[in-house]
């Protein structure tokens, strides 16, 4: 599975050459991708192969969020229609909060699981929250009642879950280590539908009729939710290790960011006219002050786009987040 968000011992390779001959790159790997210089959004440098310091901003105004899991967190959710936030850990608890215009948090509810929780997300319209376990269930809390009941089931963990509407109707999206996609209709207990991946999977987003996952092996499935038993889109991911995040552009669906372990993130289009526009970058390194022919190389835990103007941040594992 992936390493959790704050597990650094985790990444087979936290230490690379930066001088490394190309003689030693295997010949079956995918060749290099483009490097792109990202300018630091608060004055800083951009981070390259020139320069790997992390990119960080005041964090003197930020406010931590009061009572929070015992244990490592696995994902957090927004909702689209409050201001509340999910919270999904491995403490076996989905902790729900209220946020105030301080930025002032109040646990509002939790549901608890018999395994850790990998993930979680809202209903569209705000009213309940689903979290996804590695006792291979998901759950559904609904806000108003406090009612909670199991939705949805696999073989092996859940490792992520999603909602859309497909026919008018609000259905989850859940994907397992058992290679499975299943769709599920809430007022039933047995999948609306269901396809197999290549492999076990890890991340997975969706906006609008795409929906986009990720999995073992590199391999990366393209769905339109209209045709939800189907891959629109098959393919591997660029980046040379493990992917870890894969999140679809915003306002314009029409291609999607792959964060990896190895502190890289690769911007991927999804037909074959924009193909020119795929690229790759490095971020979440830093390079030892007395040894500048080696980088820690941190993974790449989460990718969010602003709704509306395509700009973007990364969270990593070196405990920093870049613009």
């Amino acid at each position: 599975m992936p390493p959790p968000a704050n597990d650094r011992t985790n990444t087979p390779a936290l230490k690379t050459r930066a001088a490394r001959s190309t003689s030693h790159r295997s010949s079956n790997r995918p060749p290099r991708p483009k490097e792109a210089n990202m300018a630091g959004l608060f004055g800083g440098a951009a981070s390259s192969a020139a320069n790997t310091n992390p990119t960080q901003g005041d964090l003197s105004k930020d406010v931590a969020v009061a009572d929070p899991p015992e244990d490592s967190i696995s994902n957090i959710a927004f909702s689209p229609q409050s201001e509340h936030l999910a919270v999904a850990s491995w403490d076996k608890k989905v902790r729900i909060y209220e946020i105030d215009q301080n930025g002032n948090s109040q646990g509002k509810a939790l549901f608890d699981f018999e395994g850790p929780v990998l993930n979680c997300a809202w209903s569209k319209d705000g009213s309940k929250v689903f979290g996804a376990s590695a006792d291979k269930t998901a759950k559904m809390l609904d806000i108003q009642s406090g009612s909670t009941q199991q939705v949805a089931q696999h073989d092996q963990p859940i490792s992520c879950c999603e909602t859309i509407v497909a026919g008018g109707n609000q259905m989850l999206v859940t994907g397992g280590w058992d290679k499975m996609v299943k769709y599920w209709d809430l007022r039933s207990p047995t999948p609306a539908g269901q396809v197999e991946a290549k492999e076990r999977i890890y991340t997975m987003d969706v906006r609008n009729d795409m929906l986009v996952v990720g999995t073992a092996e590199r391999w990366i499935h393209v769905v339109n939710v209209n045709q939800p038993g189907t891959f629109y889109r098959t393919l591997q991911s660029p980046l040379k290790w493990q992917s870890r995040v894969v999140s679809i552009f915003s306002p314009e669906p029409n291609g999607f960011a792959i964060g990896s372990i190895e502190g890289r993130c690769a911007i991927q289009y999804v037909e074959d006219k924009d193909q020119s526009g795929n690229f790759s970058f490095k971020c979440h390194r830093q390079t030892p002050p007395n040894d500048r022919n080696t980088s820690n190389v941190f993974a790449v835990n989460a990718i969010s786009f602003h709704p509306q103007h395509g700009t973007f941040s990364t969270a990593g594992s070196d405990g920093t987040f870049h613009f």
